[in-house]
């Protein structure tokens, strides 16, 4: 048996669509699989609608995904195989001209079969008129008024449709251009296609494809037809541009990982079986089978999907996680390269989609300011900066701190300090008594004493180095930061709360 051939045959009419990412996907897999070749088509007939950038988007995405191909066509070069094919089928009388305008097809429907028969499609009228070719003049196919034509489906089985239900459908233009079914099924023969793997919309077409290709091809075997299933969002509504986030583009934006997607992608529809959800390239590449994809919707779940994009930023290196997320960096990274590697590795744990990034590390970079509601929500703010302020200046290394005494208020650091957005942070050797494990007693003591178990004690320093009531881990956190700049935000956290 020869090796398969399969295609992809996308029209760039806007940005791509992740089902489309999917049926590359799965195109391309079996192609690799069972040694073929995969064929990518850009069906840009539509001049209207088609944009080079949207081709260039094509390819971009799908190198993207890692899907490689062996030949590449446009179906604008290819306008002289189309035209054959047309005189072929007129010359062979499997089609003929029309000069009908819809008014003329639906005064004889409703003439014949009464009024709401407007809708009723074409009646055949002009399929014994011996038309020939004329400006305006459209070509139809002549389909059989007899028979059926049965879709041996891997997916579907074998749904069969009446050919009295199928109208002499329209395969050329009044201009003479091809239509999509026309020049689809001219490139397919003509190309060696074996494999037809496209989305479950393309199946009411399929009978028309098959008539075509018997019309033109006889004795070349029909391709392998699959028809996979469509996605879905959380409503169980089809996926559309106008209601959902459907564009690859957006995806890549928000910090999803290709190997994420391409791995989430090869899930919506079919499994692997058990509770296998990771998989490599080559364990997709020698599992996936087109037999096991199931006919029902498959929801499109963003949660989902990130939580697997979570799973494959951790199985990175540190190295590979800071190339990856130097871009969501925020405003004020680039001047202190050295910063986010020390903090990469507690914050590669946490995320899970990259533009994420910037809420979890931007303290890094820019004073927090403290806003004062948050200071107040925790426990015991007051006793807890001041007590851990007074801990932090006990710890080895430290060169003491200024304090001002304030009445009625004990004693509370200088609320005078300098604010700005470029901060000097340098990790201070665990010898010096800065380390987050010895910075974790500090505040732990403290909050001991304030009657506060660890998780509620250091609310207030959270808030007051962070600005944040949630984040990265607290106490690694500040080792980065380093002591002089922790002791500086607690001090102007401390200050804004005022006298207690």
């Amino acid at each position: 048996m020869s090796p398969p051939r399969l295609r992809f045959a996308p029209s760039p009419t806007g940005f791509f669509h992740v089902g489309s990412g999917r049926t590359a996907l799965w195109n391309w897999l079996i192609a690799r699989q069972q040694g073929g070749q995969f064929v990518l088509r850009i069906e840009d007939t539509d001049l209207e609608r088609n944009r080079e950038e949207w081709v260039d988007g094509i390819r971009v995405a799908m190198r993207w995904l890692g899907l490689d191909w062996d030949e590449e066509y446009r179906q604008s070069q290819r306008a002289a195989l189309y035209g054959d094919a047309m005189l072929r089928l007129h010359a062979d009388g499997h089609a003929y001209y029309c000069d009908c305008t819809r008014a003329d097809v639906d005064g004889r429907n409703v003439a014949a079969l009464g009024p709401g028969a407007e809708n009723r499609g074409y009646d055949r009228h002009c399929r014994v008129r011996g038309l020939t070719p004329g400006a305006g003049r459209p070509l139809r196919f002549a389909t059989p008024r007899d028979g059926i034509t049965i879709v041996h489906d891997i997916i579907r089985g074998e749904p069969s449709f009446d050919h009295g239900e199928i109208e002499d459908f329209v395969i050329a233009r009044g201009d003479g251009s091809a239509m999509f079914i026309l020049a689809n099924v001219v490139d397919d023969v003509d190309m060696g296609i074996t494999h037809v793997v496209r989305g479950e919309e393309h199946l009411s077409n399929t009978p028309k494809g098959i008539l075509l290709w018997q019309a033109l091809a006889p004795d070349v075997a029909l391709p392998v037809w699959a028809h996979v299933p469509v996605l879905v969002n959380a409503q169980r509504k089809k996926l559309s541009k106008r209601r959902d986030k459907v564009a690859l583009e957006d995806y890549r934006a928000m910090g999803i990982l290709p190997d994420a997607m391409r791995n989430y992608l090869v899930l919506l529809g079919w499994s692997p079986g058990g509770d296998r959800e990771i998989l490599t390239v080559d364990e997709m590449t020698e599992l996936f089978r087109l037999e096991a994809v199931v006919t029902s919707p498959a929801f499109f779940d963003m949660v989902k999907l990130a939580h697997m994009n979570g799973e494959y930023l951790r199985a990175l290196s540190i190295e590979e996680f800071v190339e990856v997320a130097t871009p969501y960096l925020p405003a004020g990274a680039s001047a202190q390269v050295d910063v986010f590697p020390k903090m990469a590795p507690f914050v590669q744990e946490r995320l899970r989609l990259l533009t994420d990034l910037p809420n979890q590390v931007d303290f890094l970079y820019n004073d927090p300011y403290a806003w004062e509601d948050a200071i107040a929500s925790c426990k015991a703010p007051v006793e807890m900066l001041d007590g851990v302020l007074a801990a932090l200046a006990a710890l080895p290394g430290a060169t003491g701190t200024e304090v001002v005494p304030q009445a009625g208020t004990g004693t509370v650091h200088s609320p005078t300090v300098v604010v700005g957005p470029a901060l000097n942070i340098a990790t201070e050797s665990a010898t010096t008594g800065w380390s987050a494990a010895e910075i974790r007693v500090a505040v732990e003591t403290v909050g001991a004493a304030n009657g506060l178990k660890l998780a509620k004690a250091q609310g207030a320093v959270r808030v007051a180095i962070t600005g944040r009531t949630i984040g990265p881990p607290l106490f690694e956190a500040m080792e980065v930061l380093g002591r002089a700049e922790c002791e500086r935000r607690l001090r102007l956290a401390r200050a804004r709360l005022g006298t207690a």
